[in-house]
């Protein structure tokens, strides 16, 4: 049970909050139910809120999210816990906040379902490219898992925007943000015979757009959807969408020895935050390195 020490700081704290930013009455006892709950299970452990670490907040906010708790619930009891240290620093009852580096929750999101290397093979092989759709669409698919583009800016490719000789495009992503994203050699081969042999016999009106419609303009994000779905579901990969595909680009990158900082650059993340979703993976590549190399690990 939590300590009168932490149960009067506390009390002292929502009152505050209460009086001085008039919160809603369900906010302030939302507030000290995650107070309360947090000094009670660090109580549990031995210690007091008033004077935990940054530790034991991290080990007290995982607890919360291997409970159920939802990743709102628990981002709620984040920024209370975080008013409470602001609070106690305030008024002289500790000398640094412990909460100050404290992860969002909103970086333990699980990833959007993810598709295997054998799933992917299986997918690139699966437009007929004896027809034209066919090479268009497999040209699509390659170009897609190989820079893991959002569906936005592949739909929105212009020919300027190739560099397939040199071995990247040229990708504008949110805010038109440019970033150069380098292309695989089975990826440009695709595209560069799409672009020679379909393209010219598809494409109706002056427009610069490289992936049209079988009307001959550009390529719209539903568009795309469908035929990617209809794809996935013939190699049985339920519910397969763009954001998937991008999704397994960064995974097995990191799989495979990419490090974190380079593949936010890839993916158009303005913020290292976003990509840390991949987090974990990263973690289990380096535990397998340590495992396999350092001399003390066994």
């Amino acid at each position: 049970m939590a300590s009168t020490r932490d149960q009067r700081l506390i009390g002292a704290h929502l009152d505050a909050l209460a009086a001085e930013r008039g919160l809603a009455r369900n906010t302030v006892e939302a507030y000290r139910r995650d107070l309360l709950r947090l000094a009670d299970d660090l109580a549990s452990l031995g210690t007091d809120a008033t004077g935990a670490d940054d530790r034991a907040l991290a080990d007290h906010l995982r607890r919360l999210g291997r409970g159920g708790l939802s990743l709102r619930s628990v981002a709620r009891a984040l920024a209370a816990l975080r008013g409470f240290y602001a609070f106690l620093v305030e008024e002289r009852q500790r000398t640094h906040d412990p909460s100050e580096h404290l992860v969002s929750p909103k970086a333990w999101r699980s990833l959007p379902g993810l598709v295997s290397e054998q799933q992917v093979a299986a997918l690139l092989v699966a437009p007929d490219t004896a027809t034209p759709l066919g090479i268009r669409d497999r040209a699509m698919i390659e170009l897609l898992y190989a820079t893991g583009l959002r569906v936005s800016e592949l739909i929105g490719l212009k020919q300027a925007q190739l560099r397939l000789d040199q071995g990247f495009l040229i990708a504008f992503g949110k805010g038109g943000k440019e970033r150069i994203v380098p292309i695989g050699e089975r990826a440009e081969q695709a595209v560069a015979h799409y672009l020679e042999t379909v393209r010219p016999l598809l494409a109706c009106g002056r427009h610069d757009g490289v992936f049209v419609n079988w009307r001959g303009v550009p390529m719209t994000r539903q568009g795309f959807w469908k035929i990617l779905r209809a794809y996935g579901r013939s190699v049985g990969i339920e519910s397969l969408s763009p954001h998937m595909l991008r999704h397994s680009f960064a995974s097995h990158l990191l799989e495979h020895g990419a490090d974190l900082r380079s593949v936010q650059m890839m993916l158009g993340h303005a913020d290292i935050s976003t990509t840390q979703i991949y987090t974990h993976i990263h973690q289990a590549r380096l535990k397998k390195l340590y495992q396999r190399f350092h001399p003390r690990a066994t």
